[in-house]
């Protein structure tokens, strides 16, 4: 089954909460090598004005991708996940994602395209905390062709 293109311009309803911890963002930190002390010291994170640690800015892809699991899991999209590769990432932070955030997610599918036999996807997803904007993260991947497409 192919990439279903009239998905373009759906929004899935908003999903979450999904908590943040301190944990979570240390280990991120960890794995993106950053030993930015505001990711680690609640102390020196709230000396600096936050009320807790603070994500390293790429710790949205991980709220981000969750939100479009819906996307991707849905059977009417056409998405085979064993042909898809991340093509890129982006971010418009609103304020720093911060340990206690309880952030939901809203995932619309800006654009569809056709290039080469392979669909070129670019979702947008919308994180709040409390109702207020704290992250912008658009993504696109690329769905490989098959024989069958």
């Amino acid at each position: 089954m192919p990439v279903n293109a009239d998905f373009q311009g759906r929004s899935y309803p908003p999903s979450g909460p999904y908590a943040v911890s301190a944990d979570q963002i240390a280990a991120f930190a960890d794995a993106v090598g950053s030993d930015d002390p505001l990711h680690r010291d609640a102390e020196v994170a709230r000396a600096a004005g936050y009320a807790d640690v603070i994500a390293p800015p790429t710790f949205a892809v991980t709220i981000a991708q969750q939100c479009d699991r819906a996307y991707v899991q849905d059977p009417e999209a056409g998405i085979d996940y064993g042909r898809v590769v991340h093509g890129e990432q982006r971010f418009v932070h609103h304020r720093p994602i911060t340990a206690g955030d309880a952030l939901m997610g809203e995932l619309t599918i800006d654009s569809i395209r056709m290039a080469g036999g392979h669909a070129m996807i670019t979702t947008r997803t919308e994180l709040t905390a409390d109702g207020e904007p704290v992250c912008t993260s658009t993504s696109t991947i690329v769905v490989r062709g098959g024989e069958d497409q």
